[in-house]
């Protein structure tokens, strides 16, 4: 029993790292984007994306087990992840056509790839 209780706590870990990690990216993504690029894309404003994801990652970084104890997963810890997730997969994609990568210009200048500006 006890290898059993054991794997489950690893799991566990490394899905909150998981979680967290994915939080933490999507608070750094929309730290660097610029505000006008959210409304052009029609996605709420940035000051919005920024407090929910702010949130989720709050939430996911208060779930991560420390020393071995017990984490907090749940009803906040899944809203967490589907907060990031939605904005990963939905606003970030939008907001990227409008600039924002590398430093911040994204002025459509620079090299290009086989799909387009990078």
């Amino acid at each position: 029993m006890d290898v059993v209780a054991g794997f489950q706590t690893v799991v566990l870990a490394l899905l909150a790292i998981g979680a967290f990690a994915m939080s933490a990216w999507a608070l750094v993504d929309v730290l660097r984007r610029p505000k006008e690029a959210f409304v052009s894309a029609g996605k709420r404003t940035k000051t919005f994306w920024l407090v929910i994801v702010a949130v989720a990652t709050a939430i996911a970084f208060v779930s991560l087990p420390l020393y071995g104890g017990a984490s907090l997963p749940g009803l906040l810890g899944i809203a967490s992840v589907v907060a990031a997730a939605v904005y990963l997969t939905d606003v970030r994609p939008a907001v990227r056509r409008f600039g924002g990568r590398r430093g911040g210009g994204g002025g459509g200048r620079g090299g290009s790839g086989p799909y387009g500006p990078w």
